[in-house]
């Protein structure tokens, strides 16, 4: 019955990750479009909203890298185990959920688009060395599917999104600015909801991986090649969900924070982090979307003569980077060890109790500087609080509607 308990803790606690994964990250799609006027706020978060639940559906591969590339839970026969060395799996899967999502959480009271991905395992690292010390964590697989890529992404995207937005505007460069940004709201729409697609490709299904882990652990499930189909719904369900609610802080820093950024180059960077997106979830590679979403738009400043990049925000995220996989490592450690100490009932029910309780002040927090659909296209002055409620011009006849 202990073990029933915390795999049903840790299901629960698994999806509420997934639903700050999805508004956490809905800024890596929409903010482009939502900071150039392609699409209302609360319209581009309801397609994303759409298009993520559909993308998960689409492919397995990035979950079963979750499942089978990170933590060291099977044998040699590739068959489960349940406990190793005396330690319950369950516990530390669970224990790494929570340095997720205290850390997205964190990132996202501070306006700071940083990996849900690399937060989950990071969490996931840290409870499995603490648990289990270093030979708890499959390194070959971390540094194929993870570090790797999360070096190599956003340059490669940066540098795509750059050509492409100079060659969109050497090839456009007659047109009239109006018209120009007119045709290119358009191309917007399309570029950011394929962002969306791609998102759904990836992170949803790195909770999908999660659950499986965690159901392999129990012992109720042995394939570690399949996704029961349940997992896959309710993961679908809660990314959705939570890219529908909007994570209004982080969209406002990429759209208004990074780069002052046009039509033309909003589309740019979309089909770039589309791409990179897309090949990297064929693959089974862990990228992290935000990592990627991030380097595009930064190319798009790069590649557009005369464009302000605002190198301190820019930063600001590169060191949120750095941290994210030692600090939800950190905090992974710290639940395990409350956890496994305390028992496995009263350990978990305590954990789960610190973190609502710390869930619940960063959200009070963010209600004394809230970000909502209404002001996230303010003007950017140095800082993510709006200095104003924003005032848009009544959009043109047959053009997108301004945000």
């Amino acid at each position: 019955m202990e073990a029933l308990f915390i795999l049903i803790v840790v299901v629960v606690v698994a999806l509420a990750f997934d639903f700050t994964n999805g508004f956490h990250d809905t800024g890596n799609a929409m903010a482009t479009s939502i900071a150039t006027g392609a699409l209302k706020p609360r319209v581009a978060v309801g397609i994303s909203a759409i298009l993520n639940l559909v993308g998960a559906f689409l492919s397995i591969q990035v979950a079963l890298t979750v499942t089978n590339k990170i933590i060291a839970i099977q044998g040699d026969n590739g068959a489960p185990i349940p406990s190793l060395m005396g330690v319950p799996i369950l516990t530390i899967v669970f224990a790494g959920l929570c340095g997720g999502i205290l850390w997205n959480l964190a990132t996202w009271l501070f306006g700071l688009p940083s990996s849900s991905s690399h937060a989950l395992f990071g969490g996931l690292m840290g409870s499995a060395i603490a648990a289990l010390g270093w030979g708890g964590v499959k390194w070959s697989g971390v540094i194929t599917s993870i570090a790797l890529p999360a070096i190599f992404a956003p340059v490669v995207a940066a540098i795509v999104s750059a050509i492409g937005t100079r060659l969109v505007y050497a090839i456009t460069d007659r047109l009239a600015p109006e018209s120009r940004e007119r045709g290119f709201r358009w191309g917007q729409i399309g570029s950011a909801s394929l962002v969306s697609l791609a998102h759904g490709t990836g992170d949803a299904q790195k909770t999908m991986g999660v659950i499986t882990l965690a159901l392999i652990a129990y012992g109720s499930w042995t394939s570690t090649d399949s996704i029961p189909w349940w997992v896959k719904i309710a993961c679908a369900a809660s990314i959705a969900l939570g890219t529908y609610i909007g994570g209004w802080r982080v969209i406002r820093t990429l759209g208004k924070g990074l780069v002052e950024i046009e039509s033309p180059q909003g589309m740019a960077a979309e089909a770039a982090s589309a791409a990179a997106i897309l090949t990297s979830s064929h693959l089974g590679l862990a990228l992290s979307t935000t990592h990627v979403a991030t380097g595009s738009i930064l190319g798009t400043g790069l590649g557009k003569k005369g464009a302000t990049v605002r190198w301190g925000v820019a930063g600001r995220m590169v060191v949120a980077w750095l941290i994210t996989l030692p600090a939800a490592g950190v905090v992974g450690a710290i639940t395990w060890g409350i956890a496994h100490g305390l028992g496995p009932n009263a350990g978990t029910a305590v954990v789960l109790a610190i973190l609502i309780a710390a869930s619940g002040f960063m959200f009070h927090r963010s209600r004394k500087n809230a970000i909502g659909a209404n002001n996230v296209n303010s003007e950017w002055e140095g800082g993510l609080a709006p200095a104003a409620e924003p005032t848009q011009p009544v959009p043109a006849a047959g053009t997108p509607a301004k945000a």
